[in-house]
């Protein structure tokens, strides 16, 4: 028992002298750790407490009384009509979102490593990435000029072809997707460059070896392109499913209207129009926190899901 706790004793010195030898590092470290603390952990702190609440600004967060019961506010939201339809909108949009735009990344990023032509290729990713820069504004002012039932470019085809036009920024199925196509030409862009990272690493004697055996193109691609990358692949999908209730607050807020809240209002807009238009800051925390604690469940989840194939985040 002594030589337990003897090893014990010798073994905190030695942490002990590991730190001291490492304090400038640590040192270094302490801004990054102070940053996390003040604007991601005590945030949660205060939702949490804020949730449980019935906040009021005047009495501040630690002078308002618990509401009663505690879980008052979550529960008024389970049984809310806005619930079901909310969270119905959210995975929808998230989903379709993530399940388009990974296999559009990857095709892009492909067929960006096939191209021979440099000049080509550097034309074509810079035209492809370049929508990530713009902001959502410029982007609905685009769609705006586009797609606009009076005098939109594209409507204004339409209804010489047909005698008809289009509703789609106020017919709701058109709408949302008018949010998932512009979402994705948006990000397919940017979220291209990490894959075409993950194949310029793959060893070219593997593609050598393959020609020599008379491997096609589409042979090459399936059989050592695609399984080089797949830890890629499963790590941004594990990343992606974290958000998966972060259906693009921004981009939903700037473009919609109430016509088309049936299809696209989702947790997040709902959340911002009841804490901060109707003032509700305890309902709109417990469903924030809601949100968060879902989302924490869920990479956890596909985290797990995923060691099965031998990739995971820890």
């Amino acid at each position: 028992m002594q030589a337990v706790i003897a090893k014990k004793s010798v073994g905190k010195k030695a942490v002990w002298k590991q730190l001291k030898n490492q304090k400038a590092f640590f040192l270094m470290l302490l801004p990054g750790v102070i940053f996390y603390l003040i604007y991601l952990y005590l945030p949660i702190f205060t939702a949490i407490l804020v949730s449980i609440e019935d906040y009021s600004v005047k009495k501040g967060i630690f002078g308002s009384a618990i509401a009663s019961p505690w879980f008052k506010n979550f529960q008024f939201f389970f049984k809310s009509p806005y619930f079901w339809p909310l969270l119905r909108n959210t995975l929808l949009i998230s989903m379709l979102k993530m399940l388009l735009g990974i296999p559009l990344a990857v095709a892009l990023a492909i067929l960006l490593n096939e191209c021979r032509s440099r000049k080509l290729k550097r034309v074509v990713q810079t035209l492809t990435y370049m929508p990530h820069f713009l902001s959502w504004v410029v982007i609905y002012g685009m769609c705006f000029v586009l797609f606009s039932e009076t005098n939109g470019l594209i409507n204004d085809w339409i209804r010489t072809l047909t005698g008809s036009s289009v509703p789609f920024l106020t017919n709701p199925d058109s709408f949302r997707n008018l949010v998932i196509g512009s979402d994705l030409w948006k990000t397919t862009g940017w979220s291209a460059i990490i894959y075409l990272a993950a194949i310029s690493g793959i060893d070219p004697q593997l593609y050598e070896a393959a020609y020599m055996d008379g491997a096609t193109h589409f042979q090459t691609i399936r059989h050592i392109t695609l399984p080089c990358i797949t830890n890629v692949i499963v790590l941004t999908l594990i990343l992606r499913c974290g958000s998966v209730l972060n259906a693009g607050f921004d981009q939903i807020y700037v473009m919609y209207n109430e016509g088309v809240y049936s299809t696209v209002d989702i947790i997040d807009t709902w959340v911002f129009r009841t804490g901060f238009e109707n003032f509700n800051l305890s309902l709109s925390s417990a469903v924030g926190l809601f949100k968060s604690v879902i989302s924490f469940f869920m990479i956890v989840t596909v985290n797990q899901i995923a060691k099965h194939w031998g990739e995971s985040l820890w």
